[in-house]
């Protein structure tokens, strides 16, 4: 049985720095592409960003680029989303996603709010 557990989120004021994590378990994970999604309260779930399998490729969404860094431990089964120079537009819950053809699977969640 897959699992993606997010962790990491919280609390952080204007302009703070989070670094969430999504430990996979039940896939091989090398073979998967990992992405990170968000859903703000009202708005539909938006591509944050994502790594290929081997992590030699990542693509972000515009408002991210230059705030956001994706990255991967295929040892740790680990893929994690480094977040700087974070915006109240930012608080949402965050997802993990993990996709192979026709399989995708997603995490629970973990929730960012950046408020003062």
């Amino acid at each position: 049985q897959v699992h993606l557990v997010e962790s990491g989120g919280g609390l952080v004021q204007p302009g703070g720095s989070l670094r969430l994590s999504c430990a996979a378990s039940g896939l091989t994970f090398s073979r998967y592409r990992m992405s990170w999604y968000r859903q703000a309260p009202g708005k539909e779930r938006e591509l944050v960003a994502t790594i290929s399998g081997v992590g030699t490729s990542s693509n972000y969404a515009d408002s991210m680029k230059g705030r956001f860094t994706i990255s991967r431990d295929n040892a740790k089964n680990t893929v994690y989303l480094q977040m700087t120079s974070l915006k109240p537009e930012d608080t949402a819950v965050y997802y993990c996603n993990a996709i192979l053809s026709v399989l995708n699977y997603w995490g629970q969640g973990t929730q960012v709010t950046v408020s003062s």
